[in-house]
């Protein structure tokens, strides 16, 4: 598994810079030109696999034309990838006039070699040679003799290498550090607990990544390895050449790189494996795992960081939560360097990364501090990237951003707000810690995060095993911006609690409930038998909250990322305090931000999953189940659903409609027409007010058992792009808490068609494989009802004929698909049955062929426009249902009338007829039914 920044697609320029397919093969380098085809300069490539102690490095160099000397950007790539996922990056920098060195780093791509997650002896080392390298090219501007001008940036475990090569290497110049980590011990045991989701998919990734050893050319670069500063002296606590020890490096037994994989951890080094295994058995980390990971993050050379430092950090991060990036900043701030902090939407959770911003940021941080370019705006000390509400003509979000001349910190401007009650709550850790609650779950969330900041939100937390205290509705919004705490008395009948504290924004009447980017702060109590009083530092978010609304503190006994003690406890805790917020005064919201498009819902598939896991835990009662329909799919009775505060206007009302097995239904309608209320209702993630739902005879209710016949799909899936298709199937399923068994992965997939490339990484798939793979995805268990929502927007037409052919496939089997779609033509291909709703009241039901059959829907063509005033007198005349304009004339729904009755009354008005015949095209049809509106 691939640790790291999803890519968004990038935009036009992006593709247009297509490469050439020249190639022309050197001794012990492969060079390449990448030709941009809008005029930009070329870009020149050049491959060398470089031998280090115990490993082969697998690098490329880029250039863009020209002669003079330029400064160097040192580019990593996520954990789990390889230099190929920062191409694109790497090319853009070189047309900004810089060499940009990429490289694959130990155990991954096509380097050899063992994982030591950023060893100080080995994959820091390996930095220091690689600017060793850079110092000979004569591209590269020198600031003395062996110094070449130098940044680094990468994201995640690129990231952290940034920060680490600045500390044990002086020769760098300016880094560019994205959604890493500051200390990796307190990321995987944040407080003393075991984040054990996160580690396992760590060491997983480990145990599967298996680089390809590259053929060795008849001649390779062999840098010396010296990783010295100017002057031949060795950094301060880097490694000494020749001795492979460093300040926190790996002692032998530990495992160095080179040999082959280590059994059920793969790649990595021994001292690795033992270390996970040990803290995964016990369940808590012992004090020789923290310091063997501290010693090889950041934090254990933050005093020597000094260079200017562009911090990128994600509030969409359950891994490395904003709490790293504030710890970074701090540090490097008491350095006395230049540092500027960017909170992007996005994370390791998914949600938007903003990439193509975001780049073009680090590469004017560069402008200024490696070029000198003094002119150059590097942006605000801070940004935050904050939802600016939805664009009407796509449901997608617009992001705006937040800026202050200086970095607020996690806490400033503080308020306190009274919690209730003030004495004591007692719950219990169950057995086994199980059930767990739920809040993040790792590459799945990030839809679910951004959806809190629209004030939608899902999570679980199980009847007595947590304590919930509230604040007062609030008079006025509140922005929230850092840390809120909270003092807490926690007593254990076992001396030992580990509580998850998290801080939700309920609306009013407590109906809507959301947690802010599904983050929770773990926290560990010993010696609590007779009571200890802690302070409690919750997640860093920044989140509005609106008047009238509450905020709530849950202590939770459990949460699915993490290990809680397997044996039963009973908790007491007491609020000894307000909780404190705060609202960073000094950030401002831009008063008009770009229209970036953010996420267009990459996670909705993991809400209704995660919906479908909460139904199968709650309970509800619900009437007897109808035997008479126990084979019918769907039936819709007298289904009525008011907006919110209103007793007269409707959603939905009195919609009535069957759906029987084997049918392909269209659900059709304006915007507005309660297509998306009805599908809501019909998966149990809102209640009606009136009427009634039933699934295979059984009604529908929020934990009812026959919902795990239901499949859904809901405008697209977030998959981790760096997990081959089925991998991303499995983990989803895994997810889920249901047996293997019951998944049906194969079929699924043959249904969906997706072949060989389901061994591919999601990221090399197609807009159409990935929506195929999320219909797979929503297909698994092969539900008997399967629910699908706009699943052909973004593709193009061959792409939305697969898709039309994978639902015809799969309700072929005697399964029924509901899908609800704005493409009538591919509707009226695909569907056997249709439903045209308007303003929330069913217009037509039945088959296709009799919704557009011939004698309802005339097509009458005119010699011109025919005047509004008599359009409208046509649709008085008796017998006639409704009239819409065409292209050429009117379309006539007959409602009583004749044809031959209709030509007369159409002369006798003057109206200027050419001719008259059937029509049988759906969108007339549906124009006709709704009177004109759109889909």
């Amino acid at each position: 598994m691939q640790i790291r920044l999803p890519r968004p697609a990038r935009l036009p320029r992006r593709r247009a810079a297509a490469l050439a397919t020249a190639a022309v093969v050197l001794a012990g380098a492969g060079t390449w030109t990448a030709v941009a085809s809008d005029g930009e300069p070329a870009v020149h490539r050049e491959d060398t696999v470089m031998t280090m102690p115990g490993a082969t490095i697998d690098t490329s160099f880029f250039t863009a034309p020209g002669t003079e000397r330029r400064p160097a950007v040192l580019l990593g790539h996520g954990f789990g990838g390889s230099k190929d996922d920062v191409r694109a990056q790497a090319e853009d920098l070189a047309r900004s006039g810089y060499a940009v060195l990429t490289w694959s780093a130990r155990g991954f791509g096509a380097s050899t070699g063992r994982i030591g997650l950023n060893d100080p002896a080995y994959e820091v080392k390996d930095v220091s040679r690689l600017i060793d390298w850079l110092a000979r090219r004569p591209e590269v501007r020198l600031d003395r003799a062996g110094d070449p001008r130098v940044g680094v940036t990468g994201a995640s475990y690129g990231g952290a290498i940034s920060l680490l090569a600045a500390g044990y290497d002086r020769r760098v110049d300016a880094i560019a550090p994205r959604i890493t980590y500051w200390n990796l011990a307190d990321a995987l045991f944040p407080d003393g607990v075991f984040k054990k989701l996160w580690a396992g998919i760590f060491f997983s990734t480990g145990a599967t990544t298996t680089p390809v050893t590259p053929p060795r050319p008849p001649a390779q670069e062999e840098p010396p390895g010296q990783g010295e500063p100017p002057g031949g002296t060795p950094a301060e606590g880097a490694a000494t050449p020749g001795t492979g020890t460093a300040r926190g490096a790996a002692t032998p037994e530990g495992g160095p790189a080179g040999g082959p994989g280590a059994g059920a951890c793969g790649r990595f080094q021994d001292v690795l494996c033992a270390m996970y295994e040990r803290v995964a058995v016990a369940g808590k980390p012992d004090a020789a795992a923290r310091e063997l990971l501290a010693q090889r993050s950041p934090s254990a050379v933050g005093h020597r960081i000094k260079v200017p430092a562009l911090i990128v950090q994600g509030q969409s991060d359950s891994l490395f939560p904003l709490a790293h990036a504030d710890a970074m900043a701090t540090a490097l701030r008491g350095n006395g360097a230049p540092v500027a902090v960017d909170w992007i939407a996005g994370g390791h959770d998914g949600g938007d990364g903003e990439t193509e911003r975001v780049e073009a940021r680090i590469t004017t941080w560069f402008d200024r501090h490696l070029k000198k370019d003094t002119g150059t705006d590097t942006g605000p000390a801070f940004r935050v990237s904050r939802t600016g509400g939805v664009d009407s003509t796509d449901g997608q979000a617009r992001l705006r951003g937040a800026t202050a001349d200086r970095y607020p910190g996690l806490r400033g401007g503080d308020r306190t707000l009274d919690l209730t009650p003030r004495t004591p709550l007692t719950f219990r850790n169950p057995a086994g810690a199980s059930p767990p609650a739920i809040s993040a779950v790792p590459g799945l969330g990030g839809g679910l995060s951004q959806l809190s900041s629209l004030g939608v939100g899902l999570s679980l937390d199980f009847p007595g095993q947590h304590a919930r205290f509230e604040t007062r509705p609030l008079t006025e919004t509140l922005r929230v911006t850092g840390t809120p705490t909270v003092r807490v008395k926690v007593t254990s009948d076992t001396g030992e609690a580990v509580l998850f504290g998290k801080v939700y924004d309920v609306g009013p009447g407590g109906r809507q409930q959301v947690l802010p980017a599904q983050l929770v702060a773990p926290v560990r109590v010993d010696d609590a038998r007779g009571g200890k009083e802690v302070r409690l530092t919750l997640p860093a978010i920044d989140h509005e909250v609106e008047a009238g609304h509450r905020l709530s503190l849950v202590l939770a006994a459990t949460d699915l990322g993490y290990a809680s003690p397997a044996a039963p406890a009973t908790y007491t805790v007491t609020a000894t305090s307000g909780l404190s917020v705060p609202t960073a005064p000094t950030v401002r919201t831009q008063a008009a931000g770009l229209p970036w498009w953010v996420w267009g819902l990459p996670a909705a598939g993991a809400l209704i999953a995660a919906a479908l896991l909460l139904t199968a835990r709650r309970r509800t009662t619900a009437p007897a189940p109808d035997p008479a329909l126990a084979d019918v799919p769907l039936t819709i009775s007298g289904l009525t659903k008011r907006y919110a505060g209103a007793s007269d206007r409707y959603a939905v009302r009195d919609l009535s409609f069957r759906v029987d097995k084997g049918q392909v239904l269209g659900l059709l309608g304006p915007n507005g027409a309660g297509k998306t209320t009805t599908l809501r209702m019909l998966m149990g993630l809102i209640t009606p007010d009136d009427g009634e739902i039933r699934v295979f005879g059984h009604a529908i209710r929020p934990g009812a058992p026959v919902l795990s016949r239901v499949g859904a799909f809901v405008e697209g899936a977030g998959f981790l792009p760096h997990l081959s298709g089925r991998e991303n199937l499995e983990l989803y399923w895994r997810a889920t808490g249901r047996p293997a068994a019951d998944a049906h992965i194969d079929e699924a997939l043959e249904i969906a068609g997706l072949g060989e490339a389901l061994a591919r990484a999601v990221r090399t798939y197609s807009q159409g494989m990935r929506q195929r793979l999320a219909i797979a995805q929503a297909m698994l268990g092969l539900p008997d009802l399967l629910i699908l929502d706009e699943p052909t927007n973004g593709l193009d037409p061959p792409q939305i004929r697969e898709m039309r052919d994978v639902m015809i496939r799969y309700a072929a089997g005697g399964r029924t698909v509901i899908v609800s779609s704005h493409l009538l033509s591919e509707v009226e291909q695909s569907c056997t049955h249709l439903v045209v709703m308007d303003r929330g009241r069913l217009i037509q039901a039945g088959p296709v062929a009799e919704i557009t059959g011939a004698g309802d829907t005339l097509l009458v063509t005119t010699d011109g426009e025919v005047p509004e005033p008599l359009v409208e007198k046509v649709g008085a005349l008796p017998g006639v249902g409704s009239v819409a304009r065409a292209e050429g004339g009117l379309l006539v729904r007959l409602d009583g009338a004749t044809a031959a009755g209709l030509i007369a009354e159409l002369v006798r008005l003057d109206v200027p007829v050419t001719g008259v015949g059937p029509h049988r095209r759906l969108e007339d049809a549906f124009l006709t039914l709704i009177g004109g509106g759109s889909a």
